[in-house]
């Protein structure tokens, strides 16, 4: 069964306008040309700096969700060798790469129809704002407002938005009762068969990771064939919030329980000032593994930060969004892609092995 408008509104709604719009970011066309790296700020403020190195002068700074263009990147000589070396040169100095997320801008033809069970999308601008409405205020923000590039939702609809374009009704996978709405034109439909199992073929039992604390890798093997390896950032030890888990990432054998291919992350709280004290809200954090109950700590995709190899997260293990999907597309229990209703949206079951040290 689809959730479908008619073609008359189809037509109507999907003309894809692209001028400046009431309610929501609109980027600009010449964006989807290659204009080289284009960055979005992820913390409330970095420095620029006159060189690329750390004692340099401040010459400015930038504020967060601001958009970079990006002329080169440098690991200079002299920058320390305990931590992530790569800067970029921006208009008016360098800026380092920990807090920037590589961006791009693309828009999108909205679909015709959205599947019952509903549709999985991928966000292609760098953020798009998130609308509710209620037959009181009408149209307002959504508790968690932006939508970041890169990011996974649900569609399970779509309908006229604010600005008469077609927008998708989303639905939260926390609840599946709450819904929000957003540009069509700012995501892409993720096809079946872009996230179909890999190497299903191999026994379950004979597949396993390996996480290195002390190296801050992760490695995927087959037999004892090792198929893949990347950098990851784990948990920072030594920071136990009051009433919440340790951020340590658990050092210990586990496996593989439950996958989402979204999920939210954090307080949900809305807030874009909450990370400064140790609350988030992160809608739409993709290809999430989890391997240790009670705690919630998983593999999952990263749009928040650009420091892969350093101790960064609440206890995840945080990935670059490539390859936590290769890991959620390769590990068990495999996430099927026949999606009839929003109890298919996780799987579960004892799955692929997990050893962390």
């Amino acid at each position: 069964m689809k959730k479908s408008i008619s073609r008359r509104d189809f037509l109507k709604l999907g003309g894809l306008a692209l001028g400046s719009l009431a309610f929501t970011k609109s980027f600009p066309r010449s964006e989807e040309q290659d204009q080289g790296l284009l960055a979005r700020v992820a913390i409330n403020q970095i420095d620029v700096r006159s060189a690329p190195n750390d004692e340099a002068a401040i010459v400015g700074n930038r504020l967060r969700d601001q958009l970079l263009h990006i002329y080169a990147q440098l690991n200079p000589p002299d920058a320390p060798k305990y931590y992530n070396t790569l800067w970029y040169r921006i208009w008016g100095g360098y800026v380092h790469s920990a807090h920037l997320q590589i961006v791009g801008v693309k828009h999108n033809q909205p679909a015709y129809s959205i599947s019952e069970g509903g549709q999985l999308i991928e966000t292609t601008v760098p953020y798009t704002t998130a609308y509710q409405y209620n037959n009181w205020d009408g149209w307002i923000p959504w508790r968690g407002s932006r939508l970041y590039y890169n990011t996974t939702h649900w569609a399970t609809a779509i309908d006229e938005g604010p600005d008469g374009d077609a927008w998708y009704q989303i639905t939260s996978e926390l609840s599946k009762t709450e819904v929000y709405y957003a540009p069509a034109k700012h995501f892409r439909l993720i096809p079946p068969e872009e996230i179909a199992p890999l190497s299903s073929h191999i026994p379950a039992e004979n597949k396993r990771i390996e996480v290195s604390i002390g190296d801050q890798t992760m490695r995927a093997f087959e037999y004892d064939e090792e198929i893949f390896s990347t950098k990851i950032s784990s948990g920072i030890p030594g920071r136990n919030l009051p009433g919440q888990l340790p951020t340590a990432t658990p050092i210990g054998r586990f496996n593989i329980y439950s996958k989402m291919p979204n999920k939210h992350m954090g307080s949900i709280t809305g807030n874009p000032d909450s990370d400064d004290s140790d609350q988030f809200s992160l809608p739409g954090v993709p290809w999430t593994s989890f391997f240790a109950s009670p705690g919630g700590y998983a593999f999952h995709g990263t749009y928040w930060h650009n420091n892969f190899g350093l101790q960064m997260s609440h206890g995840c293990v945080n990935m670059r969004n490539e390859d936590a999907k290769w890991l959620f597309r390769w590990n068990t229990p495999l996430f099927e892609t026949d999606i009839e209703t929003p109890a298919d949206w996780e799987r579960t079951g004892l799955g692929t092995r997990v050893d962390i040290y």
